[in-house]
């Protein structure tokens, strides 16, 4: 596997640093999971469906940076292929489950704010569940196809050319032809990204429309401001994404340059999207003090 090319010198704070990051990542999610999870009063569909967003963004988190530590500490850049093969399904687990979470946000948003009075109707528990049962079925089927039409071929190379598995990666492990791989991977990342833009860009069309044409200014300043959580979230996947997909494309991108922005997909949305969902929707952002109380009163 190639590593990140650290100087002998800075082993150790780089490894700090990375430790420091993956700390950051589980404490950040872990409050807004426990968060949403101890509050009887966030057991609402638009939390519900939020606490999807941390939990993916820690099996990416954990499925990458473990490893990666290791691999720095102990200059130890030698994986297994079962351990690689894993890593790469949890990582594209991670990434496309983040669309597919976001759709899902996006349509509750739509059917609260320009269908209010439905809500309830619509979003029932049982509807709610088939929601959220459908987005992480629907990305493990995805997944589990991608992975399924690699582990067909034998391999005749060694070298992993990222500092973590994935799909890319693997494929150029393999000397056999892999036409139907690339197809089926292309495929896979065009239609679940014209879902997602299309969808995102409807919905919240729909919802700016309504809120321009709602004459209480309560209801549509607490539309607009937890629509604008959603959509930072939305730009900062598409750009990690854009960025990620870029470095692969352009065969004389630097590896360097390929290794940072891989990294910069796994750390920088992890860390961000609680950040952002902390302190801009007002509901979590009172309820998370109220969660270090109670657990401080506990002891």
């Amino acid at each position: 596997m190639e590593g990140l090319a650290i100087p002998p010198e800075v082993v150790y704070p780089a490894f700090i640093l990375g430790m420091l990051s993956y700390c950051i990542i589980l404490f950040c999610n872990l409050v807004i999971i426990l968060t949403i999870a101890l509050d009887n009063r966030l057991h609402e569909p638009m939390y519900l469906l939020l606490i999807n967003l941390p939990i993916n963004d820690l099996m990416g988190a954990t499925a990458i940076l473990p490893q990666l530590m290791k691999q720095i500490l102990m200059d130890s850049r030698s994986i297994s292929y079962l351990a690689c093969v894993t890593q790469a399904f949890f990582f594209h687990m991670y990434a496309g489950g983040s669309a597919q979470i976001l759709i899902a946000m996006a349509y509750d948003r739509y059917v609260a704010i320009c269908n209010p009075l439905r809500y309830s109707a619509i979003m029932t528990n049982v509807y709610l569940l088939k929601i959220i049962t459908l987005v992480w079925v629907v990305q493990f089927t995805l997944i589990l196809i991608l992975v399924a039409l690699l582990l067909r071929f034998p391999l005749c190379r060694s070298f992993v050319s990222n500092v973590y598995c994935d799909n890319p990666s693997l494929v150029r492990l393999v000397c056999a032809d892999t036409t139907l791989n690339n197809i089926y991977g292309l495929f896979t990342i065009v239609s679940v990204q014209v879902v997602f833009v299309s969808s995102v860009f409807y919905t919240y069309l729909q919802i700016l429309l309504t809120c321009l044409k709602n004459k209480q200014s309560d209801a549509k300043s607490k539309a607009i401001q937890t629509c604008v959580s959603h959509l930072m979230v939305f730009i900062i996947l598409e750009l990690t994404g854009l960025m990620t997909l870029l470095s692969y494309r352009f065969e004389k991108a630097s590896p360097q340059l390929r290794k940072i922005v891989g990294m910069f997909a796994i750390i920088f949305p992890p860390t961000m999207n609680p950040i952002i969902y902390g302190l801009k929707m007002k509901e979590i952002r009172s309820k998370i003090p109220m969660f270090f109380r109670r657990k401080v009163s506990a002891f």
